[in-house]
C-alpha cells in the first residue's frame, strides 16, 4: 500500500488503496496430460515499487474523476472541476509584464534582477500560497510543499528587493545576502516534504555524503573551469570567496533534496521538482553575477533572468495535472548520479594535473571528496554486512520455519532431481532426507499422475531469462510414503529466486483432509442405521442410470415393513433402530450384486435394478425379486429386545419407459407400494397408469376430510345383528357415511386415507359419542339393544384411547356390558403386546371384545387364550359359499363348532341368501347380519324395526 511521509503533519492526503493483483495469463500450453493433476499456473511479474504506487495513484485519481464524470485528458483540473486554462495565462502574462518593466526600466542588471525577481517571486508566492489553502479544503494534494516554498520565496523576495540598495562592497556579505540564505534553506526543506518514506530509510551520512559527492563535484569542474581562473586574478581573494557562499548553499541544497524528490511518487512531486530547479538556477545565476562583478561588467541578461524564470516554473507548478509526472525516475539513475559526477570531477582535476596548474583549494575539496567516499564505501560495506546478516538469519529462521512446519519443502532442478529436502520427510513419509537427495522426485509420485506433472513443469520453466515474474503452478499428486501406502498431496511450485535452475516446491500432504472429505461424503450419503445409501444416494443413482440406459430396462423396487410403527411404539426407536438393520441385512442378502439397495425412509427401502431388465418375460426378474425380498421379511420374525416381531412387507414394482424422467419412475414405485399396503400387505403390486389416478385421488379425498369433520358432512348408519333362531335385533354395528357435497362417498374410499393422514382417531371418536349416545337413547325406551363399533390400528395406539372410551360411555350413560368393539387379526399380530394390553384394560371396564372377519388373518388360538375375547365374527368370504362350496362350507361349519367349544358368541356376516340362512340355523350358529336379515339404515329406521321385531316376538 502506497502511503505519503508520516513524519509531515500537513500532509493531509489519505493513502490510497491497496492496487489489485495484475491479471496476468500464462502463455497457452496443451493440458495436462492426466486428470489427477491439477493446476494452476500463475506469473507473479514484479515491478518497481515505484511503477507499482505509480499505477495505484493513476488508478485512483482516474476512478475518482470517472465517478464524478469529470474526466478530460486535455484540460487542468482541480479536484474534479475544471481548472481554467486562464490560470495558467494569467501567471505567464503577470511574468511577462514584470519581465517587459525590467528591462523598459533600462537599469543594470542588478536593477533587472531585482525588478524581475521581485515580480516573479511575488507572482510564485501567490500561486503556493493559493495551492497551499486549497489544499487544506481537500482540493489540492502536498499543502506542506507549498507553504514552505512559498515562505522561502517570500524571504528570497525581501533579499532580491534589498540587494540593490544594500551598502557595503559587491564582495561583502550583506543582509540582503542573508535572506537570500534562509530563504534556499527553506526552499530546500518544501521540497524536502514531498520524499516517500524509502528516500528517508537511507542512513543520514549515506544521503549527506551523496549530497556533499554530488555538489563538491559539479563545484569542482566549476572550480577548473571557471571559478579557478577568476579567484587567480580576484584582488580580494577572501571577498570573491564570501560572493560563492550563496550559489554553494544553493548547490549543496538541491545535490541534498533533488534525489529523493526525483524518485518521489506523491502528488507534490512536480513542486518539488520546480523548487530544484528554482535552487540550480540561483546557483547559476550568483556564479554567473559574480564572475561579473569580478571583471567590473555588469552580468548578461540570461543569467540575470535566469532566476525570475525559474520563479514562474515554480508559479505554474502547483497547477500543473499532477498524473503525468507521477512516474519516478529510476533508482539506478538516482544512485548513480553521484558517482557519475565524482568521476567527471575526477577527470577535470587530472587534466589540470597534466597541465602542471596546482591549487590549494582544488586539493584540499578533491581530498574531502575522497574522504567523503572512502566513508561512504565503508557506510556501504558496513551496510552491506549488516543486510548479509540479516539474510543469513532469514535463511536461518525460514529453514527452521520450513523443518517445523506441517509442510515438507525441497528444492529440484528443472529435470525433478531432488537437491534439498527439509527433514520433515522423514516424520511425514518416512524416508531419511540423506537417502532422496540426487534422486529424480518423479520416482516417488504416482505413475498415473507423473506425464502431467511433467507438463505442468515445463509450463513453469518455459518464461526464459529476463522475462517478467517466475513461473508458479499447483500440483495435486499422489506421492509414495516409506511404508508403500500413497498419499495425496497439494504442492505449490515456484522458480527459485536465488537460483533461475532450481525450482523450490511445497508439498502439504492431504491424508486427513481426503479422509475426511470421504468420511463427510459416506455420511452425506449413506444412512447412519443401517449403513445403506440414502435416498440423496438413490435419487442421484437412478437418474444416472436412466441418463446411460441402453436397451435394458430399469426397474425401482419399493419396499414397506408392514407394522413397523407397532414396534417403534412398543419398544421404542433404539429397538425400532436395531430392527431395521436386521431387516437391512436380510435385504441386501436377497439381492443382486449389482443391484443397489437403499433405505428410502422411515420403515421403508428401495432398490434400484440397473439393466438388468429388459421388455417381456425377462420383467418377471424384477418380480421374482420383489417376492424374495417379502420372503425375506416376512420368513421369521426378529428378535428384538428379548422379543419375537413378526413383520411382513408391502412391495411396489415400477419399470421405466421411455420419457419416464428419474422422478416419474421412483413416484411409480411409490405408489405401486401403497397399494400392496392398501390391500393387506405382504404383497408385491406392479405400476399400472391408473394407481397415480388413484393416488390423486386419495389426496384429493384426504384434503377434504379435514373439512368434513369441521362442517359435520358425516353420518351414521347402524346394520341390525339378529339372533338367527328368533329373528330378534340383539345389537347394531355403527357404520359411517359420507356425503361429499350431494355426493356419496363409499367408505372403502376414505377411511384408507383418513387411516393414512391419522384422521381416523378424532373420526372414530366422533362415531363412538354419537353412537354411544344414540344406543343410550334406545336402552332408556326399553330396548334391550347392544352397539358394535370397528377399531383401526391408529385409534388403538392412540395415547388416551381407553380414557376416550371410558368417557364417552360416562357421558352418554351407556353401560359398559352394551358395547362390543371389534378388532381384525392383523391388530393382535402388529404390535401384539400393546394391543392386548389395552383391550384387557377395556375388557376390565366390561367392554365386550369380538375378532372381526375371523379366519382370513394370522391369529392362532394362542391370542384367543391371552385375549378374553366375547365374540368371534365369521368373514363373509366363508358365508358366500355356502351351499355352493363344499370346502367353504366344511370351514365355517368347524368355525361355528370352535366358537361353541370355547364359550363364544359366534356371528356370521354377509347373510345375502336364504340357503344361507338355513344352513347357519342348522350349524347352531346363533347370530347373524347381512343384507338379508337386516340392511344398513339411520336411527330411526332401526327404531322402527326394534319396536316391530319386540312386537313379532311378543
Amino acid at each position: 500500500m502506497t502511503s505519503h511521509p508520516a513524519g509531515h503533519d500537513d500532509d493531509d492526503t489519505a493513502p490510497s488503496p491497496d492496487p489489485p493483483a495484475p491479471d496476468v495469463t500464462a502463455p497457452e500450453t496443451e493440458p495436462p496430460e492426466t486428470a489427477e493433476a491439477v493446476e494452476t499456473v500463475e506469473t507473479d511479474a514484479p515491478t518497481s515499487d515505484a511503477a507499482g504506487q505509480d499505477r495505484e495513484a493513476t488508478a485512483t485519481e482516474t476512478v475518482a474523476q470517472t465517478a464524478t464524470g469529470t474526466r478530460d485528458t486535455g484540460a487542468i483540473r482541480v479536484d474534479g472541476r475544471r481548472n481554467p486554462r486562464g490560470s495558467l495565462i494569467a501567471v505567464a502574462g503577470l511574468g511577462a509584464v514584470g519581465l517587459a518593466a525590467a528591462l523598459i526600466s533600462g537599469g543594470s542588471s542588478s536593477v533587472i534582477a531585482a525588478v524581475a525577481g521581485v515580480a516573479a517571486g511575488l507572482l510564485a508566492a501567490i500561486s503556493l500560497f493559493l495551492a497551499a489553502s486549497r489544499a487544506q479544503q481537500g482540493q489540492r494534494p502536498r499543502p506542506a510543499a507549498s507553504r514552505w516554498l512559498a515562505v522561502g520565496t517570500l524571504t528570497w523576495l525581501v533579499g532580491i528587493g534589498l540587494r540593490p540598495v544594500a551598502d557595503g562592497t559587491p564582495f561583502v556579505l550583506t543582509f540582503a545576502d542573508l535572506l537570500l540564505l534562509v530563504g534556499s534553506v527553506l526552499m530546500a526543506i518544501g521540497c524536502g516534504t514531498v520524499v516517500t518514506p524509502s528516500a528517508y530509510s537511507r542512513s543520514a551520512f549515506r544521503q549527506a555524503a551523496d549530497a556533499y559527492l554530488g555538489a563538491a563535484s559539479i563545484f569542482t569542474v566549476g572550480w577548473v573551469l571557471l571559478l579557478g581562473p577568476a579567484f587567480q586574478k580576484a584582488e580580494e581573494p577572501g571577498a570573491f570567496i564570501s560572493t560563492l557562499a550563496l550559489p554553494i548553499v544553493c548547490l549543496f541544497a538541491a545535490c541534498a533534496v533533488a534525489p529523493g524528490v526525483a524518485a518521489a511518487r506523491s502528488g507534490g512531486r512536480v513542486v518539488g521538482l520546480a523548487g530544484v530547479i528554482v535552487l540550480g538556477a540561483v546557483t547559476v545565476a550568483e556564479v554567473s553575477t559574480a564572475l561579473a562583478r569580478l571583471s567590473g561588467d555588469d552580468p548578461p541578461l540570461v543569467t540575470v533572468l535566469i532566476a525570475p524564470a525559474a520563479f514562474l516554473v515554480l508559479a505554474v507548478a502547483p497547477w500543473l495535472d499532477q498524473r503525468r509526472f507521477r512516474k519516478p525516475l529510476p533508482t539506478a539513475l538516482t544512485a548513480a548520479t553521484p558517482l557519475v559526477l565524482v568521476a567527471v570531477a575526477t577527470v577535470a582535476v587530472a587534466v589540470q594535473a597534466v597541465g602542471g596548474d596546482r591549487d590549494a583549494a582544488l586539493s584540499a575539496v578533491a581530498a574531502s571528496v575522497v574522504l567523503v567516499l572512502l566513508g561512504r564505501l565503508f557506510v556501504l560495506l558496513v551496510e552491506t554486512a549488516g543486510m548479509r546478516r540479516l539474510v543469513d538469519v532469514g535463511e536461518r529462521q525460514l529453514r527452521q520455519l520450513a523443518e517445523n512446519a506441517g509442510d515438507l519443502v525441497l528444492v529440484c532442478d528443472h529435470d525433478g532431481v531432488i537437491r534439498e529436502i527439509g527433514a520433515a520427510v522423514q516424520e511425514t513419509y518416512g524416508y531419511c532426507p540423506e537417502d532422496l537427495e540426487g534422486r529424480p522426485m518423479f520416482d516417488y509420485i504416482h505413475p498415473e499422475d507423473v506425464p502431467g506433472i511433467h507438463a505442468l513443469l515445463r509450463r513453469m520453466t518455459a518464461y526464459e531469462d529476463g522475462a517478467d515474474g517466475h513461473g508458479t503452478c499447483r500440483i495435486a499428486c499422489r506421492v509414495r510414503a516409506a511404508d508403500g501406502t500413497w498419499r495425496p498431496t497439494e504442492s505449490v511450485a515456484t522458480r527459485d529466486v536465488r537460483n533461475e535452475d532450481q525450482i523450490l516446491v511445497s508439498v502439504r500432504d492431504m491424508s486427513d483432509q481426503v479422509a475426511l472429505r470421504n468420511q463427510v461424503t459416506h455420511l452425506t450419503f449413506h444412512d447412519g442405521v443401517t449403513g445403506l445409501p440414502n435416498r440423496a444416494y438413490f435419487e442421484e443413482r437412478a437418474r444416472e442410470v436412466l441418463a446411460r440406459r441402453g436397451s435394458g430396462r430399469t426397474a425401482v423396487i419399493f419396499l414397506d415393513l408392514d407394522g413397523f410403527t407397532g414396534v417403534n411404539d412398543s419398544v421404542g426407536h433404539a429397538s425400532g433402530d436395531y430392527l431395521l438393520g436386521q431387516a437391512a441385512r436380510r435385504l441386501r442378502s436377497a439381492v443382486r450384486a449389482d443391484d443397489t439397495l437403499a433405505r428410502w425412509g422411515g420403515d421403508e427401502f428401495a432398490v434400484l435394478l440397473e439393466g438388468g431388465v429388459s421388455s417381456g418375460s425377462d420383467a418377471q426378474t424384477a418380480i421374482d425379486l420383489a417376492e424374495r425380498l417379502v420372503r425375506a421379511v416376512s420368513s421369521e420374525p426378529f428378535r428384538v429386545a428379548d422379543r419375537d416381531m413378526a413383520l411382513t412387507a408391502s412391495v411396489g414394482v415400477a419399470f421405466a419407459e421411455d420419457g419416464v424422467s428419474a422422478g416419474d419412475l421412483l413416484r411409480n414405485a411409490d405408489v405401486a407400494m401403497s397399494r400392496a399396503k392398501e390391500l393387506g400387505g405382504r404383497r408385491v403390486e406392479v405400476f399400472a397408469a391408473q394407481m397415480h389416478a388413484d393416488v390423486v385421488r386419495r389426496l384429493e379425498i384426504a384434503a377434504d376430510l379435514q373439512r368434513a369433520l369441521l362442517d359435520n358432512q358425516f353420518a351414521i348408519e347402524y346394520q341390525p345383528v339378529v339372533d338367527l333362531a328368533t329373528s330378534r335385533v340383539t345389537a347394531v354395528e355403527a357404520l359411517v357415511r359420507w356425503w361429499r357435497g350431494s355426493a356419496f362417498v363409499p367408505p372403502e374410499q376414505f377411511l384408507g386415507p383418513a387411516e393414512d393422514t391419522g384422521l381416523i382417531v378424532p373420526l372414530s371418536e366422533w362415531i363412538l359419542r354419537e353412537a354411544c349416545n344414540e344406543v343410550a337413547a334406545w336402552r332408556a325406551s326399553s330396548l334391550d339393544i347392544g352397539l358394535s363399533l370397528n377399531l383401526s390400528l391408529r385409534q388403538i395406539t392412540a395415547p388416551r384411547f381407553v380414557e376416550t372410551v371410558s368417557q364417552a360411555l360416562a357421558e352418554s350413560g351407556l353401560p359398559a356390558s352394551a358395547l362390543t368393539l371389534e378388532v381384525i387379526e392383523e391388530m393382535l399380530v402388529e404390535d401384539a403386546e400393546d394391543t392386548i394390553n389395552k383391550l384387557s384394560q377395556l375388557r376390565a371396564l366390561g367392554v365386550r371384545l369380538a375378532i372381526d372377519d375371523f379366519g382370513t388373518g394370522y391369529a392362532s388360538l394362542a391370542f384367543l387364550r391371552q385375549l378374553p375375547v366375547d365374540m368371534i365374527k365369521i368373514d363373509p368370504s366363508f358365508v358366500s359359499g355356502l351351499g355352493r362350496d363344499e370346502t367353504l362350507t366344511l370351514l365355517t361349519r368347524t368355525i361355528v363348532r370352535l366358537g361353541h367349544d370355547l364359550g363364544l358368541i359366534v356371528v356370521a356376516e354377509g347373510i345375502e341368501r336364504p340357503e344361507q340362512l338355513e344352513l347357519l340355523r342348522e350349524m347352531g350358529c346363533t347370530r347373524g347380519q347381512g343384507y338379508l336379515v337386516g340392511r344398513p339404515m339411520a336411527a330411526r329406521g332401526v327404531d322402527s324395526l326394534m319396536r316391530t321385531s319386540l312386537q313379532n316376538t311378543a
